[in-house]
């Protein structure tokens, strides 16, 4: 393997067109007067893509990355015969993230939040001292751990207690990566606020979320993963989303992909799906409304129980904002769908007997979608259709292995105490 070079690229401001430098862990341009997402404009306009040893870095080029670092898988896209075949869709694309050895797929977190954080902690500098921050549902989390854990990158995350059986693992981790929580009954916002406490310490840093551009930028290579195996670009998208940040990032590559010039002059429509009841995002867009509707905490955290899909209950996402969702699916003349568990379970079990793999309920939401859509004629039959499966392949990877969860060191009430947080947290990594 070639000697790992840094990306050459600037940053951009969404809202005024702003040219600027990266001069260090910039989630925002400072003279913009409007909350804005800031992208990427790389040195170079078309994609060398990198033998597949390089993992997730053979989309190097695309990347904000400094370094290379271990252990890193890549998307793998195939046409669909099975699921393509039921649906009478003649050129379904699947785009794979998680473990299916059986087409070339290895990631051992079994979820597309891998390339975020092969991405992210890319971006990192080698002699950072600080602490990241990182806030999750779940599948977040168990990637940043691993990546985190086999690069020795100091981690803090905070994730809901309810949701922590999430975070199994297939070995012990390397102590540089912690858990907090908020108390039972709490959701991702509540482990969001509970993170933003955490970073009132002087020794962490917020990883960014969607204002960060790795973050983006990695879950865009599910896209250059389907253009570059389809050798075009697709006419509709189908993912669930949550934060709608993966959305965000495929509008994104695909600007990257017209202006490169060898894979055609498409705009793909974004075909974006929620787990009903928790549904904010469907609610703003079927109002045509760039601001959130408001939502009373405690249904949002009584919805956010019910659904299938816990990774999909963010209640405050980037879709207003510049360059955000509502943007997106403006731009590319997109959708918001709604399935429900009933749908999502139904679509999961059709796709394990399809396909040969199980899929996470996220994907299930937006393979439910994916039908829905097909049966109200809302997709030709004959277009090239990607439907980026964001999570999958865990009953066969967990087969026959001991698994090792990690437990939180410290469990916060809903409403913590901002010194007490600071303090504790400090302890855990003094």
């Amino acid at each position: 393997m070639e000697t790992f070079t840094p990306t050459s690229y600037t940053l951009e401001c969404v809202a005024t067109g702003r040219e600027f430098e990266d001069t260090g862990w910039i989630l925002t341009d400072p003279q913009c007067k409007e909350p804005s997402l800031v992208r990427a404009r790389y040195a170079k306009r078309q994609l060398d893509v990198k033998p597949a040893e390089w993992g997730l870095y053979r989309y190097a080029d695309w990347l904000p990355v400094r370094r290379m670092l271990k252990g890193s898988s890549a998307p793998v896209t195939y046409r669909s015969k099975g699921l393509a075949e039921h649906l009478g869709l003649s050129n379904l694309w699947i785009t794979f993230n998680g473990y299916f050895p059986a087409i070339g797929a290895t990631m051992t977190t079994c979820s597309f939040k891998e390339t975020e954080a092969y991405s992210v902690c890319g971006r990192i500098p080698e002699d950072e001292k600080r602490v990241l921050v990182v806030a999750s549902a779940g599948n977040t989390a168990r990637a940043f751990a691993k990546v985190c854990s086999d690069n020795n990158i100091p981690l803090l995350l905070s994730v809901p207690y309810d949701n922590i059986g999430a975070l199994w693992f297939d070995a012990p981790l390397n102590p540089c990566v912690k858990l907090i929580s908020c108390a039972p009954g709490g959701d991702y916002f509540d482990a969001i606020y509970l993170s933003d406490l955490a970073l009132k310490g002087p020794g962490f840093y917020a990883e960014g979320g969607a204002k960060n551009i790795a973050r983006r930028d990695g879950m865009a290579c599910t896209v250059l993963s389907a253009v570059t195996a389809i050798g075009r670009i697709p006419d509709y998208y189908f993912q669930a989303v949550g934060s709608g940040t993966g959305a965000i990032a495929a509008w994104e590559a695909n600007q990257r992909l017209i202006a490169d010039g060898r894979f055609g002059q498409n705009t793909m429509k974004l075909m974006v799906s929620q787990n009903a009841p928790f549904v904010p995002m469907y609610d703003a867009w079927q109002a045509d409304s760039r601001a959130m509707l408001p939502y009373d905490e405690d249904k949002a955290r009584r919805d956010a129980e019910i659904i299938d899909a816990k990774v999909l209950s963010n209640r405050h996402p980037p879709y207003g904002i510049r360059g955000g969702l509502y943007d997106a699916l403006k731009a590319t003349g997109g959708d918001i769908f709604v399935a429900t568990n009933a749908m999502a379970r139904k679509a999961r079990k059709l796709f394990k007997e399809l396909e040969g793999v199980d899929i996470y309920s996220a994907a299930g939401v937006a393979t439910a979608s994916l039908i829905n859509a097909v049966a109200a004629g809302k997709v030709e039959r004959d277009a090239t259709i990607m439907l980026n499966i964001t999570g999958g392949g865990e009953e066969h990877f967990q087969q026959g292995k001991e698994l090792w969860y990690l437990k939180p060191s410290h469990v916060f009430p809903l409403d913590p105490d901002a010194d007490e947080v600071v303090e504790r947290v400090e302890t855990l990594f003094a």
